[in-house]
């Protein structure tokens, strides 16, 4: 059985735990970080070093990275198919190409939005830094929604793991409450089909908090 420790409103744990549903792979998962704690603890470190999460811990394989968890977990149980993280190395590398940019680029540009608008009193927030931060985001997204020109799904005519690590910030997006959005039809269309796949709805479509 795998383990996966980390809370469930943790984006990065969102991504594995609906990567999970579409792979039809049983867990079990621990709560851990923030509230829950435990990721500080001598025993967390001892598996994941950088105390963050998602650890998965797979038999007597620990392994730590989401986006990396995401990989090792479309490789070693996907089907032969594997239309998740295909083979061809044209097609897998523009998939591993969103997976970085996420961590890279829309994650770093993300996250103050994010916890200004959920995690911050409105009384504490500093406005002027969030209308910037909103505007960098919203530049973000309407390049992916440019990209979109045409497509069904990010990098092939199929759900693939860049759907999944932009999906489950697209839901971070889309969910913020009182901001003005740029239009993004190509982006809402995709994030619909989304909205249909029960691990999403399960796993990412949540209350942000």
């Amino acid at each position: 059985m795998i383990t996966i420790w980390g809370r469930a409103n943790s984006v990065n744990v969102q991504k594995v735990l609906w990567c999970c549903d579409e792979l039809v792979l049983p867990y079990e998962r621990i709560d851990a970080g923030m509230q829950f704690g435990r990721n500080n603890e001598p025993e967390y470190l001892a598996m994941n070093p950088t105390g963050r999460i998602p650890t998965l811990v797979d038999g007597d394989f620990v392994l730590w990275e989401s986006n990396s968890i995401l990989r090792y977990l479309a490789l070693q149980y996907g089907p032969p198919s594997n239309l998740l993280y295909p083979a061809e190395p044209k097609t897998r590398a523009a998939i591993d190409r969103w997976l970085d940019w996420t961590l890279t680029t829309l994650q770093l540009a993300e996250r103050p939005v994010f916890w200004s608008i959920v995690r911050t009193p409105a009384a504490e927030r500093d406005q002027a830094a969030l209308a910037k931060d909103l505007q960098a985001v919203g530049a973000l997204w309407k390049m992916l929604d440019t990209h979109l020109q045409g497509r069904f799904f990010f990098e092939t005519d199929t759900f693939t793991l860049a759907d999944v690590v932009l999906g489950a910030y697209a839901k971070r997006w889309f969910g913020l409450e009182g901001i003005e959005r740029p239009s993004l039809p190509n982006l809402e269309r995709w994030y619909s089909r989304l909205a249909t796949r029960p691990g999403f709805r399960k796993y990412v479509d949540l209350p942000l908090t």
